[in-house]
């Protein structure tokens, strides 16, 4: 496996370093394509607030529980625990009825939150 297509494995994943992995796979491209199909967990998060238990026990049909982001704040995009990226909340174009998230940063390797 060459450089370019290292650094191209790279950026296609959120800049996450898997260039020595992928160096020490086998050059026939079959060991790269059992990692790209390994599944991950992809969370989009709205935001967060922090109650007392009794606090929460207490919540029922049509609570509002307020958040400590802000309308127009970008979200957070967070795979597997880390945070890969942040974006807007956009309604899908060909379904009306469903969200997506439109990014707006890629969180590099070095600024990642844990």
């Amino acid at each position: 496996m060459d450089d370019d297509h290292i650094s191209e494995l790279d950026d296609e994943i959120g800049g996450y370093d898997l260039g020595a992995a992928a160096m020490e796979l086998s050059g026939d491209g079959r060991n790269i394509d059992t990692i790209l199909r390994i599944p991950v967990t992809v969370q989009v998060v709205l935001g967060s607030t922090s109650m007392p238990v009794s606090n929460l026990l207490k919540l029922s049909r049509g609570a509002v529980i307020p958040l400590d982001h802000r309308v127009g704040e970008p979200v957070d995009v967070v795979v597997n625990g880390r945070v890969v990226a942040r974006g807007e909340v956009v309604v899908v174009e060909d379904d009306t009825t469903r969200f997506g998230v439109s990014l707006t940063e890629v969180v590099g390797p070095n600024s990642m939150v844990e």
